[in-house]
C-alpha cells in the first residue's frame, strides 16, 4: 500500500481548515493500539495515517476514528464496529474478517475497511457486501483531484 502523497495531503489539509467543522483530532499511537487491542485487529496503514493527520474527519465519506470533526458524529471507530459485530452475524463474507467500521451511508449501511485495506458497504437488510473502494487512497483521489 502507498501512503498518501504530499500534493493529495495538501488538498484535503486545505479542505478541511475551511470547513473546520468536518475536521477531527489527530489520533495518538496509543489510541490506535488499544484499538486493535480491543476490536483483535490491525488498522490498515492508510487509515493509520489518514487518521494520524486528520483524526475523523470527512474524506468523501466521514471517516470515523476517536476524536471526530462535529459534523461527522461523536461515535469512534472502536463503537462503531463493536456495535456492528453485536447486531450483524457476518461470518460468510471472508473479506471482513477483522474488519472494522469506519462511516456509514446514512441509511444504517455501515462502511467497512478492512486489514487489506478495501472499503466495503454492508447492505444490513439485504445481507450485502458491496466494494466501494479498493483502497482509502483510491477514495481520497475521486474526492479531492
Amino acid at each position: 500500500m502507498r501512503p498518501v502523497n504530499n500534493e493529495l495531503k495538501n488538498k484535503i489539509e486545505s479542505f478541511l481548515q475551511t470547513h473546520m467543522d468536518l475536521m477531527g483530532s489527530p489520533a495518538t499511537e496509543q489510541q490506535i493500539e488499544l484499538a486493535e487491542e480491543t476490536l483483535s485487529t490491525r488498522f490498515n496503514e492508510q487509515y493509520v495515517e489518514f487518521i494520524k493527520l486528520f483524526g475523523g474527519s470527512y474524506a468523501g465519506i466521514g471517516l470515523h476514528a476517536f476524536q471526530n470533526g462535529a459534523l461527522i458524529g461523536k461515535a469512534t471507530v472502536t463503537e462503531l464496529t463493536t456495535r456492528f459485530r453485536e447486531r450483524y452475524k457476518t461470518q460468510h463474507y471472508s473479506q471482513l474478517n477483522d474488519a472494522y467500521v469506519i462511516s456509514d451511508d446514512g441509511s444504517g449501511n455501515p462502511v467497512i475497511m478492512n486489514p487489506a485495506g478495501e472499503i466495503f458497504l454492508y447492505l444490513h437488510e439485504e445481507d450485502e457486501l458491496e466494494l466501494l473502494y479498493p483502497s482509502l487512497n483510491d477514495l481520497l483521489n475521486q474526492t479531492f483531484s
